[in-house]
């Protein structure tokens, strides 16, 4: 592939328009690989948003369409994954929250049974690195074998100047371990602040990342997620 990957689009598809436009400039700019979007939003209180459901699903196809680029978005259960699958969504990608429960792991891993499409691995929320490869080779069982890890950091209750602490130790051990798994860097979610975002970055890439996920809005700052992170 490509290196640096670079993905990129909203935290969370909100409309068609917003998938629409916000994919035709990313694609503009000739080095955007991959569009992004969250369709079901795993949040932290009841109350916010959490995504448009599988009705997300039709306007990040229609910007597919429009522009060429193909899409991923995230799945946390079997449901999540039939629809992408039946919707022709292009990569899948498990959350942190997600990666971190085996038993989600393993229904996502089992309804891929058969499909070969490319998952990406984020990090669990904890820093638990055999958490994280556990979820790997749940989905490698499964007879997924194009996969790639997200590192976007870790929680902590130590304040620091990211959202998440990037503990670069744990990417770098994962890499030691598996020499031939990339890995791509999100500096959105390690960030949590634009302004971070780039120093981010050059530091994954410093460190021979695969690539990078990039959170990515029309007008970030009246984005309905993560409106601090995201990018023009």
């Amino acid at each position: 592939m490509d290196r640096p990957l670079i993905i990129s689009g909203p935290c969370s598809a909100e409309s068609e328009v917003q998938m629409i436009s916000t994919a035709k400039l990313l694609a503009a700019t000739g080095r955007v690989h991959l569009l992004r979007a969250g369709i079901w939003k795993p949040r932290t209180r009841p109350g916010q948003y959490e995504g448009a459901g599988s009705e997300g699903l039709k306007w990040l196809i229609s910007a597919k369409k429009e522009t060429g680029l193909p899409v991923a978005t995230e799945v946390a259960n079997a449901a999540h994954v039939e629809a992408c699958l039946e919707a022709g969504v292009d990569v899948l990608w498990v959350g942190a929250r997600t990666t971190v429960n085996p038993f989600s792991v393993q229904e996502v891993a089992d309804a891929l049974k058969g499909v070969n499409i490319p998952v990406l691995v984020k990090n669990p929320v904890n820093p638990d690195l055999e958490l994280w490869i556990g979820a790997l080779e749940r989905l490698n069982r499964a007879g997924i074998t194009k996969l790639a890890a997200i590192h976007r950091g870790f929680s902590s209750f130590e304040k620091g100047p990211f959202r998440n602490a990037p503990m670069w130790d744990m990417a770098i051990e994962l890499k030691t371990r598996f020499p031939e798994l990339d890995i791509i860097c999100d500096p959105s979610h390690i960030a949590g602040e634009r302004a971070l975002i780039p120093f981010i970055a050059q530091k994954a890439l410093d460190l021979d990342m695969a690539g990078l996920m990039i959170e990515s809005h029309i007008e970030p700052s009246v984005a309905l997620s993560d409106a601090k992170q995201q990018v023009t």
